[in-house]
């Protein structure tokens, strides 16, 4: 649109009163300090705009009748000031910021009623082209007649007059041959960038929307792919290149006038006095810990350590840059690996519900260059851009990757620079780069043969190597537990929360607290979750065991520890640390600890950065010998896989139970037998015999539970100490030292023999050898 010389005239005037009047007055040492750094670009505020004449509502409407006007009235200000400033031809620049309420949108709330007006845009930067310049005006010289010409050229960046085309001029309107100077030519700094939403905040199920954005002069290069922006400008449409006629369909753009970075803190709750006191109070109990860990994902039952890890995990390190160049990360690894249906993927999404900034892929659903950056054509000019990637998008986030182990090897490599420098470097097609990408990963991934197979050590059962497995700080090996107990109690809750009715399901359930509209009011203010029968069961003695923290609440908290507490090493838990990592260097040299992790020098990084952690969870500025010792307590559980080892002494106490049961049926019948006395002896009873001479029996007359537990009893034995063989002596000491009614040499001999007829054990002179398949 064109405006016309005297409505420009009139805006300037109407703008030059506003500089001038008391509200405007404040701007004037802005314009100084603008000059004192070299600067052209003048920033105003849309809230001072609103009590002049109401000024802001016409500008956000129709900014082009007035960015141009605008811009000459300071540019006037500007000479009065100093008038030596500005060169010739050149002129002050204007951008906005402040509240623009109902026009701060997203790309995706960026729909056509916007068109031609002003407007805010959030999003993250996701490419950027590289800077070229723009001729703005060019010079001609004729050789004939000695004359030089010029002229200007505008599209529709511009903010005054209709856009010009784009041909150079080869001949005067004689038909004079013209040459051009492309030194006296003046040109701009030109560049487009790709705006996408930002990822917490896209709607699930639908692809991101992206708007374009062109940025010129001053603003170039001042954001770059993985940053967090708002984005003030005009939105304009631009007519698609179509051959011979108009489709219908336009390409819009953001013509930028205000680039401002969104720090980290732009998402941060906002703390109340009630709030500080709540979280001072709830770091102060003894079981800050517990209490974190069981409000971390209140539907999944159990995993009480992984929750645990998971809320270290969040709160992470400190990080450590050297004055040598050395960057010591702060963030936590961490890997699931396990079972199917034992929750994994729904750990993940709990974690994408509370960290303020996570970023979720699958193993088979992303490239190697997708997670971390890719080098792309742009589709306009043909040339070589970055794109970044999911984890150069996550930086200071949480990565969740789910179906680890179903990612080739190619694209497993890609990340072992994240993991552990925390930069992506690319080195292709020209371009040399290297991008932050600070951020936690936490993988699942099922076992290499599907299920965990526990006749093998955990390294065969994950299957991934150790320059991998060395860069997470926490493996966990998750199982499922065929125990009835267990069974019962999931099975318990998970009834209970497909049970559970809130109102906006359509009603309440036998009178219990109610979770609806009117609790809301009262949400913010509300640390614990309010007690349901229905949700939480049963309430115990311990009251405490059932308490959890609302989502909101557990927010604040995390985000306070973690971005408010820097705690700083003491030299006592310096001395345990070391203590600490040198038993588990000690450890892990006996073959018959099987740890999940290979103990390296990373594992003492590890063990700093969960005990600071912890010291964060506590609000605590040191890092005490307490820190470190529940940091140990997760590290132990996750290294020695002790879920793994509680199975094995479970079943290995139910065969000692079925061992019981039948020695108190063995006494009953032999008292029994008493009883009778001499007749029983005259008729010769059985069971007399068998006790009195139990050498004698034959292997058919031990009852079925008899047999049972002593394959129970040899499988484990065997399992837990990773053995392949055992000499029959060793093997009958054993048994006499563990099962309640022991064995005689005749009966093992015969179960063993039977255990070969099965074809699961081979006798060779006196040793057994376990046959594997």
């Amino acid at each position: 649109m064109d405006v016309s010389e005297e409505v420009r005239a009139a805006h300037k005037r109407e703008l030059l009163a506003f500089l001038e009047n008391d509200v405007g007055r404040m701007y004037m040492d802005d314009i100084k300090t603008m000059i004192n750094h070299k600067r052209r670009r003048l920033i105003v505020d849309i809230s001072d705009l609103h009590s002049f004449r109401d000024l802001a509502p016409r500008i956000l409407r129709n900014p082009v009748e007035y960015m141009q006007a605008f811009s000459d009235a300071v540019t006037d200000l500007v000479h009065r000031i100093d008038g030596k400033y500005l060169k010739e031809g050149e002129t002050v620049l204007v951008g906005f910021e402040g509240p623009f309420v109902s026009r701060r949108v997203t790309p995706r709330e960026l729909l056509s009623e916007f068109i031609g007006s002003m407007v805010c845009v959030e999003g993250i930067v996701t490419k950027c082209s590289l800077v070229r310049p723009k001729v703005v005006k060019s010079v001609h010289f004729c050789p004939s007649t000695e004359k030089f010409t010029t002229r200007e050229y505008r599209d529709i960046t511009s903010n005054m007059g209709l856009p010009t085309g784009s041909v150079y001029p080869t001949r005067d309107e004689n038909g004079n041959l013209l040459v051009t100077e492309y030194g006296l030519c003046q040109y701009k700094d030109h560049q487009t960038l790709s705006m996408q939403e930002m990822p917490e905040n896209s709607a699930p199920g639908q692809l991101p929307r992206t708007v374009d954005i062109i940025v010129e002069d001053d603003l170039v290069d001042s954001c770059k792919p993985g940053d967090r922006v708002a984005i003030v400008g005009v939105y304009k449409a631009i007519p698609g290149k179509s051959k011979g006629g108009v489709n219908g369909v336009f390409r819009t753009v953001l013509v930028a006038n205000n680039v401002s970075l969104l720090n980290k803190e732009a998402n941060a709750p906002i703390y109340t006095p009630e709030d500080l006191k709540n979280i001072k109070k709830i770091a102060g109990r003894d079981d800050t810990f517990d209490l974190l860990g069981n409000s971390l994902a209140p539907s999944i039952y159990g995993h009480s350590w992984i929750k645990k890890a998971v809320i270290l995990l969040m709160l992470g390190g400190v990080e450590k840059n050297l004055k040598n160049g050395t960057h010591l990360r702060g963030d936590i690894n961490m890997m699931m690996v396990g079972d199917p249906s034992v929750a994994k993927s729904q750990l993940l999404r709990a974690i994408m519900n509370i960290a303020p900034l996570a970023i979720s892929t699958t193993g088979r659903g992303s490239s190697g260059v997708g997670l971390t950056a890719a080098v792309t054509s742009d589709q306009e000019t043909g040339e070589r851009r970055l794109e970044a990637g999911a984890m150069v998008l996550a930086d200071r986030g949480v990565v969740c990757i789910d179906e680890f182990d179903k990612m080739n090897d190619q694209d497993r490599v890609a990340i072992h620079e994240v993991m552990e420098q925390q930069t992506v470097t690319i080195a292709k097609a020209g371009i040399h780069a290297s991008l932050n990408a600070r951020c936690s990963v936490v993988a699942a991934a099922n076992p290499i043969y599907g299920t965990y197979d526990r006749s093998l050590t955990p390294t065969k059962n994950i299957g991934l190597p150790d320059s991998l497995l060395s860069r997470f700080d926490l493996l966990f090996i998750v199982l499922d537990q065929m125990d009835p107990d267990i069974d019962r109690q999931i099975s318990d809750h998970v009834l209970r929360i497909h049970r559970y009715r809130s109102t906006f399901d359509g009603g309440e359930v036998d009178g219990s607290s109610r979770y609806g509209r009117e609790d809301e009011a009262d949400a913010d203010s509300s640390v614990f979750v309010k007690y349901n029968r229905m949700l939480h069961g049963r309430k115990t003695g311990k009251r405490q065991k059932n308490d959890s923290l609302t989502i909101k609440f557990l927010k604040k908290y995390i985000h306070y520890a973690k971005h408010r507490i820097q705690p700083d090493l003491t030299d006592e838990a310096s001395e345990h640390i070391a203590t600490a990592y040198a038993e588990l260097r000690n450890a892990s040299s006996n073959a018959q600890t099987g740890g999940t992790l290979p103990i390296t020098a990373r594992t003492l990084e590890t063990i700093i950065r969960l005990s600071t952690a912890h010291a964060k969870l506590k609000l605590s500025r040191k890092v005490t010998k307490s820190d470190v010792e529940a940091a140990l307590k997760v590290l132990n559980f996750a290294i020695y896989h002790k879920e793994l080892t509680d199975m094995e002494e479970r079943e290995q106490e139910r065969g000692k139970e079925l061992e019981r049961k039948h020695q108190a049926d063995r006494n009953a019948g032999q008292t029994n037998g008493d009883d009778h006395g001499s007749t029983i002896n005259a008729v010769g009873s059985t069971d007399a015999m068998e006790v009195d001479d139990a050498p004698a029996a034959p292997p058919a007359a031990l009852s079925q539970e008899r047999i049972e537990a002593f394959n129970t009893i040899f499988g484990q034995h065997m399992r837990v100490n990773r053995l392949e063989s055992i000499s029959l002596a060793e093997l009958e000491t054993i048994i006499h030292g563990i099962a309640t009614n022991p064995y005689s040499s005749t009966q093992i001999m015969s179960l063993l023999q039977r255990l070969e007829g099965e074809n699961r054990v081979m006798i060779i002179g006196d040793v057994v050898h376990m046959v594997t398949t």
